[in-house]
């Protein structure tokens, strides 16, 4: 683990700075370029006009909601440019669109804001450990999942009265804003003091200090957090739910979220999702299998 986590420092010193900005609503349609890699590697693909898809190829530029806080999936790198999972599976959706990394702008998205920052046209997409739930495929569409998490709890380390979901009965239990985990709390575990903040960074100090007994989230975004901090924190337990990641656009774009769902299915085949997985989340974590994507 100690070395695992070596290599993660070092890979966040290594993030490149984006520079371009992009957002705008559109509408969809096209088709993948047909290689892996196909967009700012080997040429810009061409795409249907009027599309969403067409709009940002031609502009070379789009703006991708991300998290700022999160090891493994999204961090924000010593440049101020969020290095993860989450980061490497963007990249991989605008090089298909013919975009060069220093042409994707990186927003810093929380859990609260996901779905307005899509329906504003703040953002293209948001890639940003993002739960598709039937909730909010009522104002946003996703493409995927592309990741497949579990929430879980993270204590302190020396803190053996937590071991799963039975024991949080009188605990509090420290989450956010807006999160599915939060409202999985909320509504079925009654007997359990929740207490929220804007961001999962905001979580640990109280937990260190005492001042809540467990910080709840998905189990990769935990698991970056005891990888970072290893004797502060531990995880207590397994996954106690299903959290499929999903990658947020505007509800309606339906070609876009076709095409979305194309690249991500090829990266699945083609190397590109395993490379992105094992240079991020898989310096610490087991290299999983792809989910099968939900094409609603």
């Amino acid at each position: 683990m100690g070395t695992r986590n070596t290599r993660w420092a070092a890979l966040a010193a290594a993030g490149i700075l984006a520079l371009s900005a992009c957002g705008s609503d559109g509408d969809a349609g096209g088709d993948l370029t047909g290689e892996p890699g196909g967009g700012a590697t080997g040429g810009a693909p061409g795409f249907a006009e009027g599309t969403t898809m067409a709009r940002l190829a031609d502009a070379g530029a789009i703006t991708v909601g991300t998290k700022f806080d999160q090891p493994l999936f999204g961090l924000q790198g010593p440049d101020g440019t969020p290095v993860g999972f989450d980061v490497e599976i963007a990249k991989i959706i605008a090089d298909e669109l013919g975009i060069p990394e220093d042409g994707i702008t990186w927003v810093e998205t929380v859990s609260a804001n996901r779905e307005p920052f899509i329906q504003d046209g703040r953002v293209d997409i948001v890639v940003a450990t993002y739960t598709i739930n039937d909730a909010r495929k009522e104002v946003v569409d996703f493409a995927g999942p592309y990741y497949e998490a579990g929430q879980s709890l993270m204590v302190r380390a020396d803190d053996d009265s937590i071991n799963g979901p039975d024991d949080i009965a009188g605990k509090t239990v420290c989450s956010v804003d807006g999160s599915t985990p939060a409202g999985n709390i909320q509504e079925n575990f009654p007997d359990t003091e929740l207490v929220t903040f804007a961001a999962y960074t905001d979580c640990l100090d109280p937990l260190r200090n005492g001042q809540v007994d467990a910080v709840t989230t998905d189990n990769v975004i935990l698991g970056g957090y005891v990888a970072e901090s290893p004797n502060d924190f531990r995880i207590a337990g397994e996954p106690f739910t299903e959290e499929p990641y999903g990658v947020g656009l505007r509800k309606g774009d339906d070609e876009f979220r076709t095409f979305i769902n194309d690249v991500l299915e090829a990266s699945f085949t083609d190397g590109r999702w395993t490379a992105a997985w094992e240079s991020t989340a898989g310096e610490v974590l087991d290299t999983p299998e792809p989910p099968t994507i939900d094409r609603y």
